[in-house]
């Protein structure tokens, strides 16, 4: 294995803006915890509606999977239509998915009123058939959401997908011209910005250990304990997602935080690029342990995936160099002799239902589950859950499915089992 950088090649590209300076106050109308995309984007909904906001990030603005992921703004959910129907019904099924596609629409708002410069494209994204039963379950999918949701989708046979795609060892493919790329560490950045401008203050490297109910001058909140001072909110927002602490073990218990992990190459040829990737698509496969993969705006190869299902240390980065290396050269051939440039990882928080989930645990609001379809997800319900806190009347139908936790209780904030979960996948992909 040739050498690389262990760092996120998104983070080169952007300066996070410094966070607020100075002591925490003592009282504030919501604070939120956490600084990524739903933090930031609830953040910067209740400083536009007057509240007093008070976001706490344990590290810097950004610094989880907000920063650390492939940039895809996609349409849709990690289920398909057919299973959310079967599981949901047909009703609650299409207001979820009219919220996926209003969640796009929300990022694009947001980076044209906000002036953020991310570098966004609504490109559409490409899945891939990995298998011929994968293509052949396309047809059905594009009919279900033409019929039930009035959104068009496109299956692409093998015999065409060389326009799309510069790889012959895919079935086929369907393409979404909704969906959108961009900078995800300029985007955090622009949205931090923004909250701010707003009048929302960003405290750094403050870790919540614990909240607790409090009453203060008849009024009921929540006192939030942190390593560097306690603070009285009113309302209280967790948006921490894969990194969900002990400070919220309920939640901590629903959600699995499994490892991702990408590379991406030195810079290629305008030529090659246009070769693998024709349209410049968001592209990633039909399988559960799957791959992801897209152009960056300055024409390098960003691939990645489940490589390991730990979270990121410097040998789970590593290894899963190696194991995107292989996997990047069996998609595409041509990048055989092309040098890997960076390295990283990230956590990303899935539940046991793989659903986004929001609401209410213990008064405490909170928005997260999102599977990898954070960027647009994260904005859209940081927003919506926002909005309910300044008193709105708000649609946010993911509030209304039940939020599972472990069978037989078997989770006790450790997920031991992801070893476990990663074979499963794996055989999963094997007789599907």
């Amino acid at each position: 294995m040739q050498s690389f950088t262990d760092s996120n090649y998104w983070l080169t590209t952007v300066s996070m803006p410094q966070g607020t300076a100075g002591d925490l106050p003592q009282r504030a109308d919501v604070v939120v915890i956490g600084a990524g995309f739903t933090g930031l984007s609830a953040a910067r909904t209740l400083a536009k509606a007057g509240a007093n906001v008070v976001v706490l990030e344990a590290n810097s603005i950004g610094w989880g999977a907000s920063s650390r992921n492939g940039g895809m703004v996609l349409t849709g959910l990690k289920l398909s239509p057919e299973t959310l129907a079967s599981r949901y019904g047909m009703e609650l099924t299409r207001r979820m998915y009219a919220a996926s596609l209003a969640s796009i629409d929300l990022v694009e708002q947001i980076v044209r009123e906000e002036n953020i410069a991310c570098d966004f494209s609504r490109c559409g994204h490409l899945e891939v058939a990995c298998k011929p039963s994968h293509f052949d379950s396309y047809a059905r999918s594009v009919e279900t959401i033409a019929k039930e949701f009035n959104h068009h989708l496109r299956v692409v046979p093998r015999a065409q997908l060389s326009g799309e795609i510069g790889s012959s060892i895919y079935f086929g493919g369907m393409v979404d011209e909704t969906s959108a790329g961009l900078n995800p560490a300029r985007y955090a950045a622009g949205l931090a910005a923004a909250a701010m401008n707003a009048g929302a203050s960003v405290y750094e490297n403050v870790r919540v250990l614990q909240i607790t109910p409090e009453t203060q001058n008849g009024n009921r909140g929540f006192r939030i304990q942190t390593d560097r001072a306690n603070i009285f909110a009113g309302k209280v927002l967790v948006a921490t997602s894969g990194y969900t602490s002990s400070a919220t073990p309920a939640l901590r218990r629903k959600i699995i935080p499994i490892g991702s992990f990408i590379i991406t190459t030195e810079q290629l040829s305008d030529s090659l690029a246009r070769e693998l990737s024709p349209c410049n698509r968001m592209i990633y496969d039909s399988k559960h342990y799957l791959y992801y993969y897209r152009l960056t705006p300055d024409n390098r190869m960003l691939f990645g995936g489940r490589a390991a299902f730990f979270p990121e240390t410097k040998n789970t980065v590593r290894r899963s160099a190696e194991i995107l290396r292989r996997g990047m050269v069996q998609v595409f051939p041509q990048l055989r002799d092309t040098r890997i440039a960076h390295a990283w990882g990230g956590t990303l928080d899935f539940c046991f239902d793989t659903m986004p989930h929001a609401g209410q645990s213990d008064g405490i609001y909170y928005a997260l589950g999102y599977a990898g379809h954070g960027v647009a997800m994260a904005t859209y319900l940081g927003a919506k859950v926002a909005e309910q806190i300044s008193g709105q009347r708000v649609d946010i139908p993911f509030t209304e499915i039940p939020f599972p936790g472990a069978p037989m209780g078997l989770y006790n904030e450790r997920p031991w089992f992801l070893p476990f979960a990663g074979a499963y996948y794996k055989v999963l992909d094997w007789v599907s």
